[in-house]
C-alpha cells in the first residue's frame, strides 16, 4: 500500500474537524460523540473485564481463537502475519461462518489488515462484536468486512486518524493525494456507497492518531448495515 504501514491502534476519541480531507461536508456524516480521552500503550495482564469475554479455545491461529468448527474469537491485533495465520485456520477448520471480534485494538501492519479484510469477506464470514467486546483502530475495517455485520448494544468502537511510517498523518496529504482512494476504495468495495465511504474516511481521520473517537453500534449502522 505504498507508503501506508500504519503504525496503528485507533483507540478512543473525535472531533469533527478533518472531514475536508475526504471531500465532504461535515454534515454529510451522522454520528454520536462519546467520549474523547487521549491514550497511552499499557501491557495487559490478561484479567481486564473484556478478555474475560473469551471461550475455551480448541486451536488458535495467532489472535484466532477456535471455539467449534464454525465460530472463530478474535482477541489481539492483526499484525503482518495475520493472512497467512487465517489462511492456515481456514485449511484446518473450512467450515468457520463468523468471528466474534473480542479485543482487538488495531493492527501493527495496515497492508496486511486490508489483505485479511478481503480474506474475511471473500470466505463469507460473518462478523460480530458482543456485548463488553472492543473494536479499535484498523480492527474496525475487518469488522466492516463481514459479509453479514451485526453487534449488540454494548459493544464498543473506535477510530482515528491513520499515520505513517514517517509520522505523516491523513491531513498531512492533500485531499488529491491517491493515498485516500485506497481507503475510499475498500469502504466502497465493503459496501459503502461513495457519499458514505467519504463520510466515513472523514469521521476516522476527524483526531489525530494518539486521540480517538468511541462510537457504539447505531454510529456504524449510520454508514453501512448492521444485523
Amino acid at each position: 500500500m505504498g507508503r501506508l504501514n500504519r503504525l496503528f491502534a485507533r483507540w478512543s476519541a473525535f472531533a469533527a474537524g478533518l472531514a475536508l480531507i475526504a471531500g465532504v461536508p461535515a454534515q454529510a456524516a451522522s454520528y454520536t460523540i462519546v467520549e474523547t480521552v487521549t491514550y497511552e500503550w499499557v501491557e495487559e495482564d490478561g484479567n481486564d473485564p473484556v478478555s474475560a469475554l473469551a471461550s475455551p479455545a480448541v486451536a488458535a491461529f495467532g489472535p484466532f481463537n477456535v471455539i467449534d468448527s464454525r465460530t472463530v474469537e478474535l482477541v489481539g491485533s492483526i499484525e503482518s502475519g495475520a493472512p497467512a495465520q487465517f489462511a492456515a485456520l481456514m485449511r484446518a477448520f473450512p467450515h468457520i461462518s463468523r468471528i466474534n471480534m473480542i479485543d482487538c485494538p488495531g493492527t501493527g501492519d495496515d497492508e496486511a489488515n486490508l489483505k485479511l479484510a478481503r480474506m474475511v469477506r471473500a470466505a463469507g464470514i460473518a462478523t460480530h462484536v458482543p456485548a463488553g467486546g472492543s473494536v479499535r483502530s484498523g480492527g474496525v475495517e475487518l469488522f466492516l468486512a463481514g459479509a453479514r455485520r451485526s453487534a449488540e448494544p454494548g459493544a464498543e468502537f473506535a477510530v482515528h486518524s491513520w499515520i505513517d511510517e514517517d509520522g505523516m498523518q491523513a491531513g498531512d496529504f492533500a485531499p488529491s493525494d491517491p493515498v485516500h482512494q485506497e481507503y475510499l476504495a475498500f469502504y466502497r468495495e465493503m459496501g459503502m456507497d461513495p457519499v458514505k465511504a467519504r463520510a466515513f474516511y472523514a469521521l476516522t481521520n476527524s483526531v489525530p492518531f494518539e486521540t480517538a473517537l468511541y462510537l457504539k453500534p447505531r454510529d456504524i449502522a449510520s454508514y453501512i448495515a448492521l444485523h
